[in-house]
């Protein structure tokens, strides 16, 4: 339900705000009050195209900005996906608008596209009008209507499902069935990979221990230099001056003396195996250095055709050599889906007979249904436009067998007119004019709106050319709407406002110089005036008061 409407700077509202409330809510005003930038401003919250020319004079921005609440499930779910918290079932849209043309949507403070917010507000809030054609020309719709009428959707859902897998399994086979000389070619492609490749004899890792020995190499002689130093330093030094051989000697220097300085014992022990460690060392050191006996220039024009190889391969399959393996890996199931294709298409075949089966099946049992709503649908909608004051016009809704299954099953839905006797049976958007229109569509409403999840209805001067008679019909179907969705109507008929649970006025007047309008709630006996005036023009008398009034109070009772 629309709860408020805030508006700022669009047409001659500088700004307004108004409280709707549930049931039917009418607005009213002299022509040029401003009655359209109500419906300018709605228009602005559903995405629709809006021209910067609505922009109040002199202003560089307008502003619409709406509070709905009592947000449907499927509403929540679809904001959730957006990143849109949707607290309290509340949303909030708005939409402003600059001079320089640019927009700015934020729902629930989160700023959105334009198509988003299509998609959002055509749960909330529809539009209508004796030019309106969005909701009888979208043939797209007629099957939602019906299957929300008839309470389609279990049974669509399960068809749904089982056309899912099947159009999954259709599009595995499209894929295998492609081209036969381009699956030769890519498997050529992929048996000289895969070869190229294995015959290389990657191992993961490789390329890093290679890397490590070129650069061993490419400093042998200073590494040789250096180990050599510490060997002698330690071990192999000339004349006993090595550190293993002064540390042998001084402990057994400290030895001679133990039996005068008893503590020199320890010291003694601690060095002799000093002099052990560095023999260990001096070992290791030597290890160090070890020489297989192959020329080190030799061995380096190896590792560096090796990893020229490796670099080869890396320009064409992958960063590093996991990388390579990887693609190789990849490779390898693509051909095998490409030699296994034959006999992974007669499954598929066969699992897309079974599902074709199960489908039809579905679609069958689903069609009955829409055929029976259909029926009763059009039954009703054909009493409704007889009430008002269409009785010659004839109304269908027709369910037909299509030869494709479809993603909503395997019918075409068509809502069909014959506006006068003896024409045949069209789609109404080929033949019905703006007032027929504005009352098929309004006999549709009332028929199908209870089940269409919308929470609010707009209808924008659908009376017009119309009876004051039929008026009055049209608003009792507006009220009877209403039980089920809020309604609001922008009206030039005293026998629709008179029915209304909420009546606003639109009225216009100048300050400093400049248009303002404004909009407010109308008590009891304003309503009376307010009607009145739309009764008998400028000159209002008391007879018109009276009929006004005698309209409210058959409204209340």
């Amino acid at each position: 339900m629309l709860r408020s409407l805030h508006i700022e700077n669009i047409a001659v509202v500088k700004s307004a705000d108004i409280e709707f409330g549930s049931g039917m809510t009418v607005l009213t005003g002299e022509t040029g009050a401003g009655k359209s930038v109500i419906i300018d401003s709605i228009n602005m919250l559903t995405g629709a195209k809006v021209s910067r020319e609505v922009i109040r004079s002199g202003e560089d921005h307008a502003l619409s900005e709406a509070v709905f609440d009592g947000v449907p499930e499927d509403l929540k779910v679809f904001l959730s996906e957006l990143g849109i918290e949707c607290e309290d079932g509340e949303v909030i849209i708005t939409h402003k608008l600059t001079s320089d043309g640019r927009s700015s949507i934020r729902v629930n403070g989160r700023t959105v596209t334009k198509a988003a917010l299509k998609d959002i507000s055509k749960q909330l809030i529809s539009i209508h009008g004796q030019h309106d054609s969005q909701a009888l020309f979208n043939k797209s719709s007629y099957t939602d209507m019906t299957d929300s009428y008839g309470d389609c959707w279990s049974m669509r859902d399960e068809y749904r499902e089982i056309y899912r897998e099947l159009d999954l399994y259709r599009k595995k086979l499209s894929e295998l069935n492609s081209d036969e000389e381009e699956k030769a070619r890519r498997k050529d492609i992929l048996e000289y990979q895969i070869k190229d490749i294995d015959s290389k004899k990657l191992k993961d890792g490789e390329e890093e221990t290679l890397e490590a020995e070129k650069l061993r190499l490419a400093n042998i002689e200073k590494i040789n230099k250096h180990l050599n130093f510490a060997h002698r330093a330690l071990c192999g030094g000339e004349r006993g001056g090595d550190v293993a051989y002064l540390l042998s000697r001084t402990s057994d220097a400290l030895k001679k003396i133990i039996d005068v300085v008893p503590d020199a014992s320890d010291v003694s022990e601690k060095l002799m195996d000093m002099s052990y460690e560095v023999s260990d060392l001096a070992d290791r050191i030597k290890a160090l250095s070890s020489d297989d006996g192959e020329d080190p220039e030799a061995k380096l024009d190896k590792i560096e055709s090796r990893l020229e190889v490796i670099s080869s391969l890396k320009r064409r399959y992958g960063r590093d050599i996991k990388a390579i393996l990887e693609f190789r890996d990849k490779a390898e199931r693509e051909l095998d889906d490409i030699e296994l294709s034959d006999e992974r298409a007669e499954q598929y075949k066969k699992t897309i007979a079974e599902l074709e089966s199960r489908a039809k099946i579905a679609a069958k049992i689903l069609s009955e249904h829409r055929k029976a709503a259909a029926r009763e649908a059009s039954v009703k909608i054909m009493d409704v436009l007889s009430y008002l004051d269409m009785p010659k016009v004839k109304f269908e809704i027709t369910v037909t067998e299509t030869e494709e299954l479809t993603p909503t099953g395997q019918d075409k839905i068509e809502f069909l007119t014959a506006t006068n006797p003896g024409e045949p049976m069209m789609p109404m958007s080929d033949i019905a004019s703006g007032g027929e229109m504005a009352r098929i569509m309004l006999a549709i409403k009332s028929v199908l709106n209870e089940k269409d999840g919308v929470g609010c209805a707009v209808y924008d001067e659908i009376d017009t050319g119309i009876s004051g008679k039929t008026s009055r019909k049209i608003g009792v179907k507006l009220k009877e709407i209403a039980v089920h969705s809020q309604i609001l109507c922008v009206t030039h008929s005293a026998q629709i406002a008179t029915l209304a649970d909420n009546h606003y006025l639109i009225s216009k007047k100048e300050v400093d110089g400049r248009a303002h309008t404004s909009i407010r709630l109308l008590g009891r006996d304003e309503r009376i005036e307010e009607a009145a005036r739309i009764l008998g023009g400028i000159n209002i008398t008391e007879a018109q008061r009276q009929a006004a009034r005698d309209m409210i109070d058959d409204t209340e009772k």
